[in-house]
């Protein structure tokens, strides 16, 4: 007898953390999540479409403008916050 578990998310879909300097796939971009130490995801285009993600791109505006250190995309929001909302699109 097999123990069966539910399916929680689409594996393409969970954003998956990248190391530093890999190359990101075509369809997907970097970001980087964190408040104090960054952590840099790879996530699917299709999370722009997404109210939600939107809602964070304009926090990532007010706080951290277009212009970053880091060069790239910072969402300012804790890790654990970041990978709840992207599971659940």
């Amino acid at each position: 007898m097999a123990i069966r578990f539910p399916r929680i998310a689409n594996a393409k879909q969970v954003p998956r953390r990248a190391a530093e300097g890999s190359d990101v796939p075509k369809g997907y971009f970097a970001v980087y999540v964190g408040e104090d130490h960054k952590k840099r995801f790879v996530v699917p285009i299709s999370y722009l479409k997404n109210p939600s993600f939107q809602e964070l791109l304009s926090q990532a505006e007010e706080e951290f403008g277009f212009d970053h250190p880091m060069g790239g995309l910072t969402i300012p929001c804790r890790e654990e916050v970041f990978i709840s909302l992207t599971c659940s699109f």
